[in-house]
C-alpha cells in the first residue's frame, strides 16, 4: 500500500492558497465521502442518519432523544422520526428513566449492535482505504489543523449574538 506525503505535493501546491478555495475543496470533499460512506452503508440497510445514531449509541447508550439530538447537531424533531422507525426496525427501544415521565431513554438491541458494528466496520474500511493511505506524520497535522479550525468556529459562534 502507498503512502503519500506532503513532500510529493507539486510545489505549485505549496504556494499560498485562497481559503475560499480550500473551503469549497473542503465542502466537496465531505460531499464525495459521505457519498461514498452512503453507499457502503446503503449496502447493509442503512442510510446515514440511521447509522448516526446507531454508532453514537454505540457509544453512549441512555442519551434520551434531547440529548442525541444535540450530539448530531440536528432537532430533537428530526431525531424523533428516525427513532420512530429505528424502534419499530427492532434495532432501538426506548426505555422510561425514573422520575422523568416525558423522556426515554433510547438503548441498542441486540440486532441494532450488531448492525451498528457492521456500519463501524464498513466505515472504518473505507477510511483505511483512503485517508490511510497517507503518512501517519501527513494524518497527524490534518488533524491539528482540523482541530484549530474547529476551535475557531466555535470562538466565532461564542462571539455571535
Amino acid at each position: 500500500m502507498s503512502r503519500l506525503t506532503a513532500q510529493q505535493a507539486p510545489a505549485a501546491d505549496l504556494e499560498p492558497v485562497d481559503p475560499l478555495r480550500v473551503w469549497f475543496r473542503f465542502i466537496r470533499l465531505n460531499r464525495r465521502v459521505s457519498a461514498a460512506v452512503g453507499a457502503e452503508l446503503r449496502e447493509i440497510g442503512l442510510s446515514i442518519p440511521q447509522f448516526d445514531v446507531l454508532s453514537t449509541l454505540t457509544e453512549r447508550e441512555g442519551l434520551t432523544q434531547q440529548e442525541l439530538a444535540a450530539r448530531l447537531y440536528v432537532t430533537k424533531g428530526n431525531v424523533s422520526g428516525l427513532i420512530d422507525r429505528l424502534v419499530e426496525a427492532g434495532l432501538v427501544e426506548r426505555r422510561a428513566i425514573p422520575g422523568d415521565r416525558r423522556s426515554h431513554a433510547l438503548h441498542l438491541t441486540p440486532a441494532g449492535t450488531t448492525l451498528a458494528s457492521r456500519g463501524i466496520a464498513a466505515q472504518e474500511a473505507y477510511v483505511a482505504r483512503t485517508l490511510g493511505r497517507l503518512a501517519p506524520e501527513d494524518v497527524a497535522a490534518f488533524e491539528r489543523l482540523v482541530l484549530q479550525w474547529r476551535d475557531l468556529v466555535r470562538a466565532d459562534e461564542a462571539g455571535r449574538p
